[in-house]
């Protein structure tokens, strides 16, 4: 294998991910010359409406995966937190990069941190899992729709249209961008559970092809692989779409997982959350096992019940 095509978004992150990823591939295989496939996702030419309304799954990964499958790339990189944890016939998430921090951040150029809001503030988010964790503890706060790539949601923010955004840390670390606003506050993740995947990227191969696996192993990370698993197996058993708010995150420290999840209504009431802690080597099952506890104390008819309550004014003939 002489030539390496890796299929990405336009995005200026997910560039970012991708030219990161060429680096080190270059580095470890110099024999190997890596070219990018740029690519526009549905994800990013829907700019007019939250996600969750526009129906399906894999809005950020499936124009990827149809190129690959077409013989126009070999690998994708994907924010990990984009991908469907059902991966096509022909296709294999294989390996999970280094997670870096997974703070969800507060960005203002008004109030110096989420407690400091007044009440009624507007706060950006299209994200549900955020607008759920933000009305339970603010639900005094008017949490309004925010789309559009980052750069486009801080103009905005810049403009006076919020009185302070949430956006995920990583992104605005690797963009350089957190400099240009006054106030930001970092998110523990005790007060803003993240989604599966957060800050960590997910390598996806053509399968069957040795030397790709072969390179994609030199870019996995065994703690973090092992932690989104769990994340990825919870979500998978738990079956929640893009149309319920869940937040679920696993941490190593210490050869021990501490594993949160939560589930609720985008209006931060009915909360059904979980904190629970296992030895790595004795952890790999849980995920699947602490979702099957929440299906038994009701999960699957509170996620019933949150989608149809999901963006109602948008939809009002789903409820």
């Amino acid at each position: 294998m002489t030539k390496l095509t890796i299929a990405t978004r336009v995005s200026d992150l997910a560039l970012w991910q991708a030219y990161h990823i060429k680096r080190r591939v270059e580095s470890s295989f110099p024999e190997i010359t890596v070219e990018l496939n740029k690519i526009v996702s549905n994800g990013d030419k829907v700019l007019d409406k939250p996600l969750a309304l526009i129906g399906g799954k894999g809005h950020f990964t499936k124009e990827l995966e149809d190129e690959m499958l077409a013989g126009n790339a070999d690998m994708a990189v994907h924010s990990l937190k984009d991908v469907p944890t059902y991966i096509p016939d022909g296709l294999e998430l294989v390996a999970v990069t280094k997670r870096q921090d997974q703070s969800d951040v507060f960005l203002s150029h008004k109030y110096k941190s989420l407690e400091e809001l007044p009440e009624g503030a507007v706060v950006g988010t299209t994200s549900l899992r955020r607008r759920m964790q933000l009305l339970k503890q603010r639900p005094d706060l008017k949490v309004k729709d925010l789309r559009g790539n980052v750069n486009t949601r801080l103009r905005k923010l810049k403009e006076g249209q919020y009185d302070a955004i949430i956006l995920a840390w990583i992104g605005l670390n690797r963009l350089d961008l957190l400099k240009d606003i006054p106030f930001t506050q970092k998110l523990s993740l005790d007060m803003m559970i993240p989604p599966m995947g957060q800050a960590a990227l997910g390598i996806e191969i053509v399968s069957g092809n040795k030397k790709l696996l072969e390179i994609a192993n030199t870019l996995k990370d065994e703690d973090t692989y092992l932690c989104t698993q769990i994340e990825r197996d919870f979500i998978s058993k738990i079956g929640a779409g893009c149309s319920a708010p869940v937040a679920c995150n696993a941490v190593l420290e210490d050869g021990i997982v501490t594993f949160r999840t939560m589930i609720g209504f985008p209006d931060g009431t009915n909360i059904s959350a979980e904190k629970v802690t296992a030895k790595a080597e004795e952890s790999l099952s849980l995920g699947s096992t602490l979702a099957q506890k929440m299906i038994d104390d009701g999960a699957l008819k509170l996620l019933k019940d949150a989608e149809a309550v999901a963006f109602k004014d948008e939809m009002p003939q789903r409820i």
